[in-house]
């Protein structure tokens, strides 16, 4: 059985000092030994970004992918190798920008894999402008006067297209964050993990304490049920997307893996599906 320490390598992470990522990191390798993986049956696939370079920070098979397209990669690889925990991480840009049409057929398709966003609410590799996460008023090199656009919230998001496992955290609470990820990849199906991760050098308003200041775990929220999911919508609207923990969880619909016909769980690597030369024959014959 495989511990921390296996999941960890020796290349030395280049983000800022205080960095929201470096505890993301963490998270995910914790996860990793606790659901008792070993580093050869995992497999992170990142985009562009600060967020981008996990891939190449943690003990496993890892993919740096292009700008938004995190998602294809990581459900190509799921398809063709079913035995791997696959782990896509990114940014909110990333994400919620260039990403946004690939997040939400993602969601909506249900294949297991879980997606992380380390949402810092800011470009920070491009050094510092506007995202979709970014409040109206926020002001950025590329919105000197303030943003006027209104900011995506990604637990509404989600749920809207029918996600089956929301969740949101905070980059400090390492522990919880430890716990969601490891749910995450337990879940039947398409896990939405979102991670505010504050962006220490552009981001001077979303900062670690503001978002102790706004933050609502939703164990504090009486009556609270993760399997209702119109309350689960309500909930977050009422506190302006700062909801943290497990938001909604479905566990009767079924994955995407689950419903393709003739789907086989084997590795298509390890899959006998070598053809006759009869059957060769009629197939090059249908597009003769």
């Amino acid at each position: 059985m495989a511990t921390l320490k296996e999941f960890r390598n020796n290349v030395k992470p280049n983000w800022c000092p205080g960095c929201g990522d470096f505890s993301v990191q963490a998270s995910i390798q914790r996860a990793a030994a606790n659901v008792d993986l070993e580093p050869e049956q995992l497999a992170v696939v990142s985009g562009i970004g600060c967020s981008g370079r996990i891939s190449g920070y943690i003990n496993c098979y890892g993919f740096h992918g292009v700008h938004g397209r995190a998602l294809p990669i990581a459900q190509g690889l799921k398809m063709a190798n079913r035995e791997l925990t696959v782990i896509a991480a990114g940014g909110d840009g990333d994400g919620f920008a260039i990403g946004m049409g690939h997040t939400v057929h993602a969601i909506r398709r249900n294949m297991n894999i879980t997606y992380i966003v380390m949402d810092n609410q800011i470009y920070g590799l491009t050094k510092g402008q506007t995202s979709p996460r970014s409040a109206t008023g926020f002001v950025t090199k590329s919105t000197p006067a303030g943003s006027i656009e209104s900011a995506i919230s990604p637990v509404e998001l989600a749920l809207s297209v029918g996600a089956t496992f929301v969740a949101q955290s905070f980059s400090s609470d390492l522990k919880g964050l430890t716990e969601l990820i490891e749910m995450g990849i337990k879940h039947e199906g398409f896990s939405l993990i979102n991670v505010f991760s504050p962006c220490v050098t552009y981001n001077k308003v979303n900062t670690y304490d503001w978002f102790k200041e706004n933050i609502v775990p939703v164990d504090t929220i009486e009556g609270y049920d993760p399997h209702d999911r119109i309350k689960a919508m309500a909930a977050s609207m009422q506190h302006k997307g700062l909801l943290t923990g497990l938001i909604y969880q479905n566990k009767e619909q079924k994955s995407y893996e689950q419903l393709v016909t003739g789907f086989k769980e084997e590795a298509l690597a390890t899959q006998d599906i070598r053809l006759s030369e009869e059957d060769f024959a009629k197939l090059v014959a249908e597009f003769a």
